[in-house]
């Protein structure tokens, strides 16, 4: 039987040995010298193929993002807005601004030529159903059947169209299975290993019983388990489905059911994904009881590698409850465990890349670059589907782009929904990601440098005539 357990005693050193693979020199995390050479994200260059209304939405967007009260109390700012403009005037005001910025469309039409001018630039969609719960917002099993549907939808859609070839898609299991019970889940892990064979089984639609569940959280748990189980045999060998981490509160659970995902479809690749928050302190034993398990069940492992967005929630709540703050201490701590997460990752690709694949999903200039240049060092293909980098739709593009251009795989991620659908999410992800909105200064400096060029060409065009 196969076991989850909450918290690995495998040491990076060991783990690589069971792995077949080296293990790299100590204090490999901060080495200068392991940023690539070769990428530079300093030119403007890349704002070329932007029309300018791109670029002027752009700068007009990052300058309100830079400013902390507004980012802050956006979701109030917003909600009294729509009030007093109405639903139908908020909408058409958010639609050319804020939400053409951040959003791929509402319909097929629009979302395909959003994603038809992305892959003309090189880029790759990785689509995100933007439903999602916390705490208190549950809603039914209804619900939960069309958070299901909506993403089957998104399966389809990924799949049919020719944006790229090898599509990936984002899901968060709260869309389908209650916080509530996640949380539950959690503390029932912390005591015990659970099963992941019982969760498979549950999965193929046998009526398992939950004997630490009472009646309707175990019938509910069988419905979410079956509800992933038609994602993920709908999208195996044609979508990769990245699942996204939330909170440390539920956490455990929703890696106990990835994990179980993972144990049944990926035998022969990586279809089903995890993701790794590597501002958590415990994020790099995380990673490597992902990687035993992996080796010891014949499974292969993919890996979302991102540094996290929840930390002031979870610091304020840590606080509330008298536990330990779970997030690194400084942003150079972070920086360590991301970067040294990332080069035991690419140690372990370079010589599996067949059954291990990662996504460094980051906005970070130098853990690009540090990426790029072990990839370099260990021989790894720069577009041969293994290791592939990601951002956000409507940001980082001057990173992107440069990228593309050097032929990597780069995708960018993708909310798409009405205004109303999207709004919530765009508030969220805001709110979450403040830091990065208010450190975009070089981001809008390239597009201000862009701007300046195309008014003077045309400046001197005139003049000429």
């Amino acid at each position: 039987m196969m076991y989850f357990r909450l918290r690995p005693k495998l040491t990076h050193f060991s783990l690589l040995r069971m792995l077949g693979t080296e293990a790299p020199k100590m204090g490999a995390a901060r080495q200068p010298n392991l940023l690539s050479a070769t990428l530079a994200f300093e030119d403007p260059s890349a704002f070329r193929v932007k029309s300018w209304g791109e670029l002027l939405r752009a700068l007009g967007i990052f300058r309100l993002c830079s400013i902390p009260v507004l980012v802050n109390h956006c979701g109030k700012l917003m909600s009294v807005a729509r009030k007093l403009l109405g639903r139908r005037v908020f909408s058409l005001l958010l639609r050319p601004t804020v939400y053409a910025q951040f959003v791929a469309g509402e319909n097929d039409r629009e979302i395909s030529q959003s994603m038809e001018k992305m892959s003309l630039l090189g880029l790759r969609p990785m689509l995100a159903v933007p439903i999602e719960e916390d705490l208190g917002e549950s809603t039914g099993e209804k619900r939960y059947d069309d958070n299901m549907e909506a993403m089957l939808e998104c399966v389809r859609m990924s799949h049919s169209n020719a944006w790229s070839k090898d599509p990936m898609m984002q899901l968060k299991i709260t869309a389908l299975i209650s916080p509530e019970l996640c949380v539950k889940l959690t503390t029932l892990i912390a005591q015990q290993p659970h099963d992941l064979d019982l969760l498979v089984r549950a999965m193929d639609g046998e009526p398992i019983r939950f004997p630490d569940l009472d009646e309707n959280e175990a019938a509910h748990f069988l419905c979410g388990l079956q509800r992933l189980n038609k994602i993920a045999e709908a999208s195996v060998n044609k979508v990769r489905v990245l699942v996204d981490a939330e909170y440390t509160y539920m956490n455990p659970a929703l890696t106990l059911v990835t994990m179980a995902m993972m144990r049944k479809f990926n035998k022969d690749g990586a279809w089903i994904w995890n993701t790794y928050q590597c501002y958590l302190k415990e994020s790099r034993s995380l990673l490597l009881e992902a990687l035993r398990l992996s080796k010891n069940e014949g499974f292969c492992l993919g890996v979302k590698l991102v540094r996290g967005a929840y930390m002031d929630k979870e610091r304020k709540l840590a606080e509330k409850e008298g536990r330990l703050d779970p997030i690194h201490q400084s942003w150079e701590d972070t920086n360590d465990s991301y970067n040294s997460s990332l080069d035991m990752l690419l140690e372990v690709i370079s010589q599996k890349p067949e059954r291990y694949r990662i996504i460094v999903a980051t906005h970070n200039e130098e853990s690009v670059k540090r990426a790029s240049k072990r990839m370099e060092e260990l021989g790894i293909d720069r577009n041969g589907g293994s290791v592939c980098f990601g951002q956000l739709l409507g940001m980082c593009d001057h990173v992107s782009l440069t990228l593309a251009k050097e032929g990597y795989a780069v995708y960018k991620s993708v909310p798409y929904g009405s205004v109303e659908d999207t709004l919530p999410y765009l508030v969220r992800r805001a709110q979450e990601n403040r830091t990065v909105l208010q450190g975009i200064r070089k981001e809008r400096d390239l597009l201000r440098q862009e701007l300046r060029r195309r008014l003077r060409l045309s400046l001197s065009l005139r003049g000429g005539s």
